[in-house]
């Protein structure tokens, strides 16, 4: 899987202000030394999410980042893929003739990859911004718990 940094920075630049900026805009400096993100890394992410439509800039004195829409409106995936992050699972380009290991054929377990893949899509696609500032992200992915001859493995865990 591929999520760098930037992904991971603009999903904690989103949260901060969600987070800190209230109704009035964060300076993005004081998100750079909240996160611990180089301020100038950061401005670089928060152009690409003020080009996608997610934050708004605000100039002047009391100047700064807000959302531009609610919290509950914003995906992480939105966030993640307005930093042109991709969530890659496989070695292979979707659609590619040529598979994973150089040939034509994909290897071995290039499904579970590339389902592993679709999950994490499906989940970050679940998760809003509102959802991570609210800590109601630990757990989420018990609804979807395995079961295995009608017990959940936590219930084989016992």
């Amino acid at each position: 899987m591929k999520l760098t940094t930037r992904g991971r920075y603009a999903v904690q630049a989103m949260a901060d202000i969600a987070a800190f900026g209230g109704a009035s805009p964060t300076p993005a400096h004081e998100i750079a030394l909240r996160q611990g993100i180089s301020p100038d890394y950061l401005d670089q992410i928060l152009s690409k999410l003020r080009r996608a439509g997610l934050v708004v800039a605000v100039r002047g004195a009391g100047g700064g980042y807000a959302l531009a829409l609610a919290p509950r409106d914003i995906r992480i995936a939105d966030v993640v893929a307005a930093v042109d992050e991709e969530i890659k699972t496989t070695a292979c380009a979707p659609g590619a003739e040529v598979g994973c290991r150089g040939v034509s054929a994909r290897c071995i377990t290039h499904d579970l990859w590339d389902e592993l893949g679709r999950q994490i899509e499906i989940f970050l696609n679940a998760i809003s911004l509102e959802d991570v500032v609210e800590r109601r992200v630990l757990g989420s992915a018990s609804v979807n718990r395995p079961v295995t001859e009608g017990k959940s493995l936590a219930a084989l865990a016992d």
